[in-house]
């Protein structure tokens, strides 16, 4: 007799809750303009000074960066120009330079000056803010001396596209609208390289 009763009172429950909703609620709009407390800060001017000796200036150099975010494995390509800021959620990431080995140089290397800020709590009490959670130098080929520790991003150079002079080289991937959507939200299929997803 009690089961019973205890399952006419669940499917009563049941079909209230049914009869509340119409469906669940949309998504709340994302934030994507970088914050102005980040963007006015530069990414390191000392180390885009010193990466406009050789090759391609700074300013028309192109930067591949994967981040991963680990709660949903989505993985995403964030194509930049030097100086440039872009927002994904609470991440901010920020790129002051990159480069390459020189052509003659052996073992090649590519690499990219950047910061990485996350908006998040120290204490449960704290309330929201920006932390720079990484700030310097990150290697294609050399991923694991220096990574982005954190517990829910990483981040990792893919490419730096620039020439040097006497050089032929196919033409550079631009910083286009189309490389912006994708940053925006689309997730990229390749892996972040081995190494890269380690905490």
């Amino acid at each position: 007799m009690k089961r019973a009763s205890a399952s006419l009172a669940l499917i009563a429950s049941l079909s209230l809750l049914a009869a509340c909703g119409g469906g669940e609620p949309g998504p709340d709009a994302e934030e994507t303009a970088v914050p102005d407390a980040i963007a006015g800060m530069q990414a390191g001017p000392a180390q885009a000074e010193k990466g406009q000796r050789l090759g391609t200036p700074n300013k028309d150099r192109v930067v591949t960066l994967g981040v991963l975010n680990k709660r949903n494995n989505l993985t995403q390509d964030l194509v930049m120009k030097p100086g440039d800021s872009k927002r994904l959620g609470n991440l901010v990431v920020k790129v002051a330079t990159c480069e390459k080995t020189l052509p003659w140089e052996h073992p090649e290397e590519e690499g990219a000056f950047v910061q990485v800020f996350v908006e998040e709590r120290a204490t449960a009490k704290e309330k929201l803010a920006w932390h720079k959670v990484f700030s310097g130098w990150l290697f294609k080929n050399s991923p694991g001396l220096n990574v982005v520790e954190h517990p829910v991003y990483d981040v990792w150079v893919k490419d730096c596209a620039m020439n040097f002079p006497g050089v032929d080289a196919g033409p550079a991937p631009a910083a286009s609208s189309r490389s912006a959507a994708n940053a925006s939200g689309s997730s990229s299929t390749s892996p972040p390289p081995s190494g890269a997803g380690a905490d």
